[in-house]
């Protein structure tokens, strides 16, 4: 499982806030195995005294270092192909993106309180690289064609609180996802489940399988 850290988020939070240690039995299990990267989002999405054009182009950076490096690292120790993309928060929205924009390199994603909509980091900036980097835009878009076939073989788990700020983008991430066929699960939570003992419950109700 290669795992996104939140907002501006390092390589080790994920077991500074318990994760890791929800994630015990399976690990110890070795059912799972969790690579854990580092964000550049203070360079890319959040860095605004550069252009917009500029900030897609850095995240476009650090993605092609996923591919060519991160991903290589991982099956060069596990060869297992059924790779889960996970984050919390804008972890998840990194998870979401990388697995809709590379479905053919991901077998599942699961992600909690997310964020689809990149207007609040782009604003009014149009360009064509902002259509392929919004989720909510291209699945909305998206053609009949090969691309379209890899995405209805992810699995696809959306976790977020009833009463999170940003449970209207989830909602309508999944409109789009069904209106093109494409499986997902979405799963509301009570209250605003938008902290790390809520992901912990979360995690370890779906990392066992599609729920």
């Amino acid at each position: 499982m290669l795992v996104f850290p939140t907002a501006r988020g390092r390589f080790y939070e994920y077991e500074d806030h318990g994760m890791v240690a929800a994630l015990r039995g399976p690990i110890e299990q070795g059912a799972i195995q969790l690579y854990c990267v580092d964000s550049i989002d203070h360079e890319s999405w959040l860095c605004e005294h550069i252009s917009p054009a500029a900030r897609i182009a850095r995240h476009s950076t650090w993605e092609r270092y996923i591919l060519d490096e991160v991903l290589p690292l991982i099956y060069s120790q596990n060869p297992d192909p059924a790779l889960i993309v996970h984050g919390c928060s804008f972890g998840a929205t990194h998870a979401v993106l990388f697995g809709l924009r590379h479905p053919t390199r991901v077998r599942r994603i699961i992600a909690f309180s997310g964020v689809y909509d990149v207007g609040r980091w782009l604003g009014d900036y149009h360009g064509d690289d902002r259509y392929f980097h919004e989720p909510l835009a291209f699945i909305a878009g998206l053609q009949e064609d090969a691309t379209a076939r890899e995405l209805r073989r992810l699995d696809i788990i959306l976790a977020v609180g009833r009463d999170d700020s940003v449970n209207a983008g989830n909602a309508r991430l999944s409109d789009a996802l069904s209106e093109k066929g494409i499986w997902h699960a979405l799963r509301w939570w009570d209250g605003q489940a938008h902290d790390w003992p809520y992901w912990q419950q979360m995690i370890q109700l779906y990392i066992g399988g599609v729920r």
